[in-house]
């Protein structure tokens, strides 16, 4: 599961109120669909190595995509069949899906985006999903001829009723961890006609995933790989969690050679409420958050007064990295822009990731 950050928080209380379970029914509720805010995300404020908030907001199309050879049929995630005969007007509900299109080079098709879809390219787009929920009606107002969604976007009634007007819909199966981008690429590729732009795009991605990868410094003698835990932070909704196996954030921390604290500490799912018990245990050597989450609750200065944060080998040497909110774990075609970070501000010394 993965966070979206623009998410509707539970109260300010949560935690102290004994409602931490609502806090992480609806995060775990929203974690799946590609991370993104309601604005572009500023520079990095920790960290060596960060790319500038231009370079993550844009996207590199494809050049030369053919057109579309259509009608195809596909299977949607949700079990449905599904025949598109145009992608002259396409709708994206989510920002990873918008994120797939304009890489692909159908770009100029796209009529509207996620309110996670940040990117320069789509920015002024309108939007028509928020958190998962999608307005049929803005949807149907501007005369899509198809719908891509994922298995976490609705409510039912809202996909339903796009369907029943008679606009192909496709459901694609969510990204969890660097083994899915490929898939998710291809699903989209195959529904909009362009399967060789697909194959294309999904070769140039793994191939600069692997390129940042063989760039990762193998750890110093007598040490071992560093050990990162990843916490999601919403200080204005009293939301502080720590991940776990299943937070999405696995793949990519051992992609760029360190351990998953959460996970390596035993925490087998998604998220749990940081305590200083758990932070104990996971001793993390570098903390891994998201730039909006790390703003949330007054930056470094004031993540390492979360309680346990200070008495990890992190919280005392300040080791934070910080990543943008719209592309961490998002799975897709940038997924090797988010690596290449991810390493260099781990391993500033060795000019890795750069």
């Amino acid at each position: 599961m993965r966070f979206r950050q623009d998410f509707a928080p539970p109260g300010r209380g949560a935690r102290r109120t004994g409602t931490l379970a609502t806090a992480l029914a609806l995060a775990s509720a929203v974690l799946l669909a590609g991370c993104g805010g309601t604005e572009s995300p500023p520079a990095k404020s920790a960290g060596a190595g960060a790319s500038s908030a231009a370079d993550a907001d844009r996207i590199e199309p494809l050049t030369g995509t053919a057109a579309p050879k259509l009608p195809v049929t596909v299977d949607s995630a949700d079990g449905k069949r599904t025949t598109i005969t145009s992608t002259d007007r396409i709708v994206p509900l989510t920002g990873s899906l918008n994120e797939i299109v304009f890489t692909l080079g159908l770009g100029k098709h796209v009529v509207a985006r996620d309110i996670t879809a940040t990117f320069e390219q789509a920015e002024k787009l309108p939007v028509v999903t928020r958190a998962h929920d999608v307005s049929a009606e803005s949807v149907l107002s501007l005369k899509p001829t198809v719908v891509l969604a994922d298995t976490t976007t609705g409510p039912a009634e809202a996909i339903g009723q796009i369907r029943d007007a008679g606009i192909p819909l496709v459901v694609v199966e969510p990204a969890k961890e660097l083994a899915d981008v490929g898939r998710r690429i291809d699903t989209v590729a195959a529904a909009l006609g362009v399967p060789k732009a697909g194959e294309t795009l999904k070769k140039r991605t793994q191939d600069r995933i692997d390129a940042v990868r063989d760039s990762v410094p193998a750890p110093a003698k007598g040490s071992g790989k560093p050990r990162v835990a990843f916490l999601y932070l919403r200080g204005s909704a009293s939301v502080y969690l720590l991940g776990g196996r299943e937070s999405g954030a696995s793949s990519l921390l051992e992609a760029a050679g360190a351990v998953d604290a959460g996970k390596a500490s035993g925490l087998t799912k998604d998220f749990t409420a940081i305590t200083s018990e758990a932070l104990a245990k996971a001793a993390p050597d570098a903390i891994l958050v998201m730039t909006k989450g790390l703003e949330s609750v007054g930056g470094i200065d004031g993540l390492v007064k979360i309680p346990g944060v200070a008495e990890t080998p992190a919280g005392m040497d300040r080791r934070i990295v910080s990543i943008d909110d719209g592309v961490l774990l998002n799975y897709g075609p940038r997924t090797d822009r988010v690596l290449s970070e991810l390493v260099a501000q781990l391993y500033p010394e060795s000019g890795a990731g750069k």
